[in-house]
């Protein structure tokens, strides 16, 4: 049995359960980010109004995000998955039923709702922290890996189904305004069903035990040092990413270049499926090179290409160099996961996830508002290039500040 089934199969239910509900939630992620900065524009938002607004929504995501996860092992964490699912629903129900900026700034704050297409709210920090009780601790890594697999085809999956259903809608005699909110109407069912699938997790995915420490902040005590300083690289890791989060990139194609919505979530389809493989092919170069350099030196390349898609004289060009980035710019994510769970007590572990999410939100926050401005001021290519030169210089400070802190794998490796 190779590896990977191996770590499949090792799997409880409740980890099973916890790979399904990231793969509804990213999928309702997907639908709806593909069409979410057009269905602004037709409520009458301006480009620098849509920005700010994708920055409150992701500043809202980080003050949920602190707050569940700081009671989350108090109050539980099945409890607190469901106060988050809850949230999108309300975030869903509010962006269908209102065009009124400050409603849906109210909405945005308070509720879960993702420009990216990616991990937002209180979520991904309690699943980071559930799922190595799911599963044997050598197994870590490569069901990392899967998680992220599964995230990756599901947001391609949820592109490509609202792209084409909000075409399809048009095509049937819809207007734009109305296919649109179709669309984040069915995210708002996404929701429900999230709440169904939360709801059937066990007790075993709760702590199991706490041990009183005299020297404890935000849950944190042996590894406070490294948990900041990897939470300060992260922060500006998702900075430069939010200069470029989905919604947005979907927007910049139909500006740049006339895409449809059918395009778009074409487009966002193919990216996301080479997202998702390269995000299973980091397994194989971690357990070969080891989680840093796997994390570093497949990310500088995907960054240049980042840099060079707004630079093609035409739409095909650009996709191209778009799918070539996308096909190696997850293989950090799941080696990110597992060396942040590696080099901290496993009774840090959901602080720490937790601590290293929000510093990711709080990071990615004001970035859509100056892509917003630059879109505005017809800067189209400056949010490729900004976003590009910041991840590199990420790269680089990550690089040179954790290379010698190895997880227990490497170091028996090296005594081998």
């Amino acid at each position: 049995m190779s590896t990977t089934q191996s770590a499949l199969r090792a799997l409880t239910p409740d980890g099973r359960i916890l790979f399904a509900t990231r793969a509804v939630r990213l999928f309702a992620y997907g639908f709806l980010s593909v069409v979410l900065a057009l269905y602004l524009a037709q409520v009458g938002l301006s480009e620098a109004q849509i920005g700010l607004l994708f920055t409150a929504t992701l500043i809202g995501d980080a003050v949920v995000s602190l707050g569940i996860a700081n009671v989350a092992d108090r109050g539980g964490r099945r409890r607190m998955l469901l106060v988050g699912a809850g949230l999108m629903i309300f975030a869903g129900l509010m962006f269908g039923l209102t065009g009124d900026p400050i409603l849906l700034t109210i909405a945005a704050i308070l509720g879960v709702i993702s420009p990216s297409g990616n991990e937002v709210g209180p979520f991904l920090s309690i699943e980071q922290a559930s799922l190595p009780q799911t599963a044997p601790d050598q197994h870590r890594t490569q069901i990392f890996a899967w998680y992220s697999l599964i995230a990756s085809f599901a947001t391609a999956l949820g592109a490509l189904s609202g792209g084409v259903s909000a075409q399809a809608l048009q095509k049937a005699g819809a207007s734009p305004l109305a296919s649109y909110r179709a669309v984040v109407f069915g995210y708002a069912l996404l929701g429900v069903l999230l709440v169904l699938l939360i709801s059937r997790l066990s007790p075993a995915i709760e702590i199991v035990s706490r041990v009183t420490r005299p020297s404890v902040t935000f849950g944190l005590h042996r590894s406070r040092g490294v948990v900041m300083g990897l939470a300060g690289l992260f922060a500006l890791d998702a900075f430069g990413g939010g200069l470029v989060v989905q919604s947005l990139i979907a927007y910049w194609f139909h500006v740049r270049f006339g895409a449809e919505p059918a395009a778009l979530g074409g487009i966002f389809f193919g990216a996301n499926l080479f997202a998702g493989v390269s995000a299973l092919a980091a397994a194989r170069m971690a357990n070969r090179f080891g989680l840093i350099n796997t994390m570093v030196w497949t990310h500088i390349p995907s960054n240049v290409l980042l840099m060079l898609v707004p630079l093609m004289p035409n739409l095909p060009l650009a996709i191209a160099l778009l799918l070539a980035r996308f096909s190696i710019s997850q293989m950090d994510v799941p080696t990110r996961q597992s060396y942040t769970m590696a080099v901290v007590d496993p009774d840090e572990r959901s602080a720490a996830a937790g601590v290293t999410s929000i510093a990711r939100t709080v990071g990615a926050a004001a970035s859509p508002a100056i892509t917003g401005a630059l879109l505005g001021a017809s800067l189209l290519a400056w949010p490729f290039l900004l976003a590009g030169g910041l991840k590199i210089v990420y790269d680089l400070a990550l690089y040179f500040s954790f290379r010698s802190l190895k997880p227990a794998e490497e170091r028996a490796k090296v005594n081998c």
